[in-house]
């Protein structure tokens, strides 16, 4: 981040920056009479788009549709809907993700190549068409460009979030106020290798595709990829940034100090919504930030921190307050990554359990303390290189297990 990089935070959203509008209304696909399950977003201009996706091998229908729209590099609109991912349903599939564009098109006066397309929820069932194309109907004449519009997306993308997630800044770039907003969802099935993780975000700067697609993922590399609640990656991942010039900035269009501003600023975006799903993780009671120093190398210090965070055990121990600190040194010495014992060091809650082979003098008291937070820190020093990351995760509850075990009935 930029050397005096200011930030104001503001409400309001994917409608939070200037020439967008945003809905949320209920077509009828949850169960719950309440519960809104479908979400649009509209730009009064041609945007550039970025996206990340993810990188399983059976990806959901919409994550074709709307890398094709990303490819061109412009879009005008978004649509989402949620309780259904639209995956691993073949050809109609396909064809329903296009109808959803089609749809969303006619009803905005745009062209559906225009109009990228998310879906999230429960996997292998066709998608209620003809309640999608009603709610897109609906939702277009709820459009809203304030915090209302920008709140009720939020809420539409929900499956097993307990709240909505919305996050929005404003900062000065080329002596332009520009605002940069988002929305994300996913409690579960949450490991992004750009799982239900949707994440939209809109802002008025004006930034070429390249750059926008530079920025973007940069961005996710540290953020979006740096969390995990369960280990899991899912069909319908979506990381879209859609930019459409509103502000009157000169276009960002090469590396520099605008650039590195817009960077800062998108990534700042990125760590707060991230931070956000490991906060709402299905069942967690604690959030949980795992650093590694001195690696041998920035990769192996990744590899370090995902195994710790991913580790059924820790996770367990972190509930329950226990400071196990032995199998976090294990996780680490085990996952592939070059991990010397009498070169490691751990602490928790900045007391120090482990080093240079040895457990630490620490009275367990003290570890046990650190580890009953609602926040809990681990520290993981290997003493071998350069290399550092952070990731962010969450405890594993009973809690967790129960909503797995009847998450479709």
């Amino acid at each position: 981040m930029p050397r005096g990089a200011k930030f104001r935070r503001l409400e309001g959203g994917v409608a939070a920056a200037r020439g967008f509008s945003a809905a949320g209304v209920r077509c009828g696909i949850k169960h719950n009479q309440r519960a809104l399950d479908l979400g649009l977003i509209l730009s009064d201009r041609r945007c550039s788009a970025a996206a990340v996706f993810t990188t399983i091998a059976i990806p959901a229908a919409p994550v074709g549709w709307t890398r094709e729209v990303v490819r061109k590099g412009g879009a005008r609109a978004a649509v989402v809907n949620s309780g259904n991912a639209n995956a691993c349903t073949g050809e109609r599939g396909a064809r329903d993700a296009a109808a959803m564009a089609i749809a969303a098109a006619r009803q905005l006066g745009v062209n559906p190549e225009a109009v990228c397309v998310s879906s999230t929820g429960v996997i292998g069932h066709p998608l209620p068409l003809e309640k999608i194309v009603a709610g897109i109907a609906d939702a277009a004449e709820a459009l809203c460009p304030e915090h209302a519009g920008g709140e009720a997306f939020a809420r539409a993308i929900m499956t097993t979030d307990t709240h909505p997630k919305a996050f929005a800044v404003q900062t000065v770039i080329g002596g332009k106020v520009i605002t940069i907003g988002g929305s994300a969802k996913g409690s579960g099935m949450i490991e992004p290798n750009m799982a239900t993780m949707l994440s939209f975000i809109t802002t008025d700067a004006a930034v070429s595709p390249a750059m926008l697609r530079r920025a973007l993922k940069a961005a996710a590399s540290r953020s979006f990829n740096r969390i995990t609640i369960d280990g899991d990656m899912s069909t319908n991942d979506t990381l879209l940034v859609l930019a459409n010039g509103a502000a009157g900035n000169r276009r960002i269009d090469r590396v520099g100090r605008s650039f590195d501003q817009f960077a800062a600023a998108l990534e700042f975006v990125c760590v707060h919504l991230a931070k956000m799903l490991v906060r709402d993780g299905e069942g967690a009671t604690k959030f949980v930030e795992i650093r590694v120093a001195r690696a041998a190398s920035a990769a192996d210090a990744v590899t370090v921190a995902k195994a710790v965070a991913n580790s059924p055990l820790v996770k367990c121990a972190i509930h329950g307050g226990d400071p196990n600190w032995g199998r976090i040194v294990c996780r680490a010495a085990g996952c592939g990554a070059k991990v010397v014992g009498e070169k490691t060091s751990l602490r928790i809650g900045g007391k120090l359990a482990f080093a240079k082979g040895l457990p630490a003098k620490t009275p367990e008291s003290e570890l046990a303390a650190a580890m009953r937070g609602k926040d809990v820190e681990i520290e993981l020093d290997l003493g071998l290189g350069k290399g550092s990351a952070t990731v962010w995760t969450c405890d594993l509850s009973r809690d967790y297990v129960t909503i797995n075990a009847d998450y479709r009935t």
